[in-house]
């Protein structure tokens, strides 16, 4: 499941708007913003609530078309979902087919690729024992723990073997130590399969922890305000990264942007 870094897998956002509605009941939600994920990099994007974080990430997905502006994958154009971006949402619960066995749930995406079913299974296999969940296939998701499921949603994005991995709000539906535990696998499998992973949180902590960039979204519509290069290294450490006095700094620039933005756009 390993994948090769190029500039093919950069992920590129130039000058990208979107609206819903026409005439007099247009809703801007974003305008004229521009980003980039390079291979192997994770990036969290944090702004006010309503700032249009979730409407980036299906744009990004190719699940939303841009009202203006562009959405490329290396040299193609994201103007629907690709095999190349997998996605992982909040609410596992949602996601899941109670009815299908853990296994099935994973590789049934995999399905609208002509794959045969025993490559689909085994795939699905692998992308369990990749998030730390051997053994479990034969079960149904109602079996297992909230941070098991949304485990199985992650390694549901994993069996395509995509090279960039989006969540949006991935770990907010579970409690403290499975979201401790979800955040490091997220930085773990980043680490061990060479992929790109974008997170959206409204949890700064979170994002300064898993990010090597945060990126900061306000106004209305919303724009890119900053992006804040995360300088603690690659290793990290739910309790020693944390009581860095860098960490602290960090989330402290990243809460004032946000608290900026908030207040400026009332």
């Amino acid at each position: 499941m390993n994948n090769v870094q190029s500039s093919a897998n950069t992920l590129i956002v130039e000058k990208m708007s979107k609206s819903y509605g026409s005439g007099a009941d247009e809703h801007r939600v974003l305008e004229d913003l521009s980003l980039r994920v390079e291979p192997g990099e994770f990036v969290t994007i944090v702004g006010p609530s309503g700032a249009g974080k979730t409407t980036l990430l299906r744009c990004l997905s190719g699940l939303v078309a841009p009202t203006s502006g562009v959405v490329r994958y290396g040299e193609v154009p994201v103007s629907g979902p690709l095999a190349e971006i997998a996605v992982v949402f909040q609410d596992y619960r949602a996601s899941l087919m109670p009815w299908m066995t853990v296994r099935d749930n994973v590789a049934f995406p995999l399905q609208g690729r002509k794959i045969a079913k025993r490559a689909r299974n085994d795939a699905a296999d692998e992308a369990l024992d990749s998030v730390n969940l051997p053994g479990v296939g034969d079960k149904y998701p109602w079996q297992l723990s909230g941070g098991m499921q949304q485990r199985v949603a992650i390694a549901r994005g994993l069996a395509y073997s995509a090279p960039v991995l989006l969540m949006d709000e991935p770990f907010g539906s579970v409690d403290a130590q499975a979201r401790f535990e979800l955040e490091d696998l997220a930085l773990d499998l980043r680490s061990r399969l060479g992929i790109s992973v974008v997170v959206v949180t409204h949890d700064i902590d979170e994002a300064v922890y898993l990010g090597d960039r945060v990126v900061v979204l306000g106004g209305r519509p919303a724009r890119v305000i900053d992006t804040i290069e995360v300088d603690l290294g690659r290793d990290r450490d739910q309790i020693a990264t944390r009581a860095k006095p860098r960490f602290a700094e960090l989330r402290t620039q990243v809460m004032t942007e946000i608290r900026e933005t908030s207040i400026s756009s009332r």
